[in-house]
């Protein structure tokens, strides 16, 4: 099990200084990995400061040497791949192959995308999800690519410098469990993000779902040949610091979790303090 702190790119996170002192504290206390999300108004009614997430990621880069770095999520249907492709080799580089990217449908869909004449309709998101991942991944090798789809066209690009990490950066795939789309798409990449409709952001899931979750996922790899192959199950919540987490993360690394990427609810007052988190992060993950 690995452990990650999660934060939102708004409020006290939209300044990259902040979030350069959050990933050096988080390295310090022994936590393995640092999670900025990828929003761009979010609930636009409330008006609150964003900064651009992979500006903030440089500088947690910058003030780290260990910890893994990446959105949670970014969704590739509100970004063009060939940008995305840009900012994640340039920071995959720039901290000596540390990066996890983070994908999914994105939301909320009226606000993030309607707000901005882009597509609402989420069958076309996940088809641009799934064709966008499918560039990337051709992007990130440093090959030329050439492409004719539905959503994009490529006419014989080589985007370099490759990312330092081979083949590529791990790709981790979000949804809403019990949705099985979204996890058997996650299935055919790097990692699985479930987040459960039960429990809500912020809170940890039921064990028994994690469980569901993880041998759906599993069943899918084997079918794609792919059971062998490393893989990570995300899951996330609040946890008090040291031993006393035993009880609420132990149950679901013996489901099948794999990382536990600590995170504020979206409804508490404290999601985007960063003194509420430093306080958390200086504590140090939890003791298994």
């Amino acid at each position: 099990m690995r452990f990650s702190i999660n934060i939102p790119n708004f409020g006290d996170f939209a300044d990259a200084r902040t979030v350069a002192r959050v990933a050096a504290a988080a390295e310090e206390a022994g936590w393995d990995g640092l999670f900025v999300w990828d929003h761009v108004v979010h609930d636009k009614a409330l008006r609150r400061t964003f900064g651009d997430p992979w500006m903030l990621l440089t500088a947690a880069a910058l003030a780290t040497s260990r910890v893994r770095l990446g959105t949670m999520v970014t969704p590739v249907a509100r970004r063009r791949p060939q940008q995305v492709a840009r900012q994640v080799a340039t920071l995959d580089g720039l901290s000596g192959g540390r990066v996890v990217f983070g994908a999914g449908l994105g939301g909320p869909i009226e606000d993030e995308f309607g707000s901005f004449g882009e597509p609402v309709d989420p069958v076309v998101l996940a088809g641009m999800l799934d064709e966008g991942l499918g560039l990337l991944e051709r992007y990130w090798s440093g090959e030329p690519v050439e492409h004719e789809g539905r959503f994009y066209r490529v006419r014989d690009v080589a985007l370099l410098p490759a990312t330092v990490q081979r083949p590529r950066p791990p790709v981790w795939v979000a949804g809403i469990w019990p949705h099985r789309r979204p996890m058997r798409r996650a299935a055919r990449w790097d990692g699985a993000i479930p987040l459960f409709a039960s429990s809500g952001h912020g809170r940890a899931p039921a064990v028994e779902e994690v469980r569901e979750v993880v041998e759906f996922v599993e069943r899918e790899r084997e079918r794609g040949g792919r059971r062998e192959e490393p893989f990570e199950f995300v899951v996330g919540g609040t946890s008090p610091g040291g031993a006393a987490a035993r009880d609420v993360v132990g149950p679901l690394v013996e489901a099948g979790a794999t990382w536990w990427d600590e995170r504020l609810p979206l409804s508490s007052e404290d999601l985007a303090r960063a003194d509420v988190v430093l306080r958390r992060v200086e504590q140090g993950p939890p003791m298994l």
